[in-house]
């Protein structure tokens, strides 16, 4: 094992792995991992199948099918008001291939890389391996806010790029419109580049249209915008994802592409243009019933005695163990409550990676109404019995 990257040789397995591995070993609900149940919209699903057998099977064109990156650029100027043209528009293998391929385009050796954490547990892996320094930048419950005053002490001589997920798994939580503009601020200040990871843009609860950073003043040259078809249609499976930036950068983040998995399904990418062109009424329809699922959960919670932090977006909400009453750390909390109540976390101490709040966990909702039910019931039993 002496040639493996020291990077690989040291990782552990995830905790999304280990507490659905669990949950399928021990027979538990799974309210670890984020995905929906069920097989997901019957019309997406129906326009893949009629592309597989009346379509090309073989390699589309690297970039994504021009019909794909045309639909991105008609829906996010439909529902944001940004102005992309399909030249500036690479079709990924889900969203994760494309934050390597910008982590991979954009970092050099030394290069330092602000994370903001609570933060997807890929980011800082990827920056290692690229050769960049990971520093963290980190948030806090109940409100997650940005400290700007952090943000700049953490800026040194060798800062070139930060990586902001918004709205931010898993706190659930939405940068302020001050925030975003006193973030692109800094980036301009201090010529930063920005990989917006922007997965749950259409996964918003708060009435708010989604603003990227990348719409900000001075920000369309030096920002990435990252999306997820997974996440708009809980397709998750599916793995059709995207990056978006202006034409001297695109160029690199393509080539970066090309050499990871150069394309992704066509069938799947006809069906996500298809899908991409359904009307914002179909899109609301969606959203009303997550977040009608959201509330249920949130309600049975609460009923079980447990502290639920606000939420604005994503499909996650988030419990405070202290305010909750109980006397666990998160690890804790998630091992005991899969193996003895029959439910799975996540902890959110688990996207930090070192100091940071340890009395918080992740549930996901986008489960049926039964399911959000029967976990409820037997999260009040658990938590009854450690009282």
């Amino acid at each position: 094992m002496s040639q493996v990257h020291p990077v690989y040789a040291a990782m552990e397995t995830t905790i999304f792995e280990h507490m659905s591995g669990l949950a399928r070993q021990l027979g538990a609900i799974n309210l670890g991992q984020g995905f929906p149940d069920g097989q997901g919209p019957p019309e997406i699903i129906a326009a893949a199948a009629r592309a597989l057998a009346e379509k090309s099977n073989q390699y589309p064109p690297g970039a994504g099918l021009p019909e794909l990156r045309d639909a991105i650029c008609g829906f996010y100027a439909r529902r944001q008001g940004l102005e992309l043209a399909r030249g500036d528009v690479v079709v990924t293998s889900g969203a994760t291939e494309a934050i390597a391929a910008c982590i991979l385009a954009l970092v050099r050796p030394g290069d330092e890389v602000v994370l903001f954490e609570p933060a997807y547990d890929a980011y800082r892996p990827m920056v290692r391996r690229a050769g960049g320094v990971p520093v963290a930048v980190k948030l806090g419950p109940p409100n997650w806010r940005y400290d700007l005053a952090q943000l700049k002490a953490a800026l040194t001589g060798r800062t070139r790029l930060l990586i902001l997920n918004d709205p931010l798994n898993p706190s659930g939580t939405v940068a302020s419109e001050a925030e975003l503009a006193a973030i692109a601020e800094i980036c301009i200040r201090h010529d930063l580049h920005a990989i917006c990871d922007e997965v749950w843009e259409d996964v918003r609860f708060d009435g708010a249209r989604h603003r990227s950073l990348m719409s900000f003043p001075g920000m369309a040259g030096r920002a990435v915008k990252i999306g997820s078809a997974g996440k708009i249609f809980g397709l998750t499976g599916w793995k059709i994802g995207w990056m978006c930036a202006g034409p001297a950068m695109i160029a690199a983040l393509g080539r970066a592409h090309q050499f990871l998995t150069y394309t992704s399904p066509p069938a799947l990418q006809w069906a996500v243009a298809g899908g991409l062109a359904m009307p914002d009424d179909w899109f609301a329809a969606q959203g009303e019933a997550w977040a009608a699922s959201r509330d249920r959960l949130k309600r049975g919670l609460e009923q079980a005695g447990y502290a639920v932090l606000p939420n604005a977006a994503t499909w996650f909400l988030c419990a405070d163990l202290v305010a909750s009453g109980i006397d666990l750390d998160d690890r804790t909390f998630s091992e005991r409550a899969l193996r003895e109540g029959g439910v799975a976390s996540i902890p959110v101490s688990a996207f930090f990676d070192a100091a940071g709040p340890r009395r918080v966990v992740r549930f996901c909702f986008t489960k049926s109404d039964a399911t959000l039910d029967e976990a409820a019931e037997r999260l009040a039993r658990f938590r009854t019995g450690l009282l």
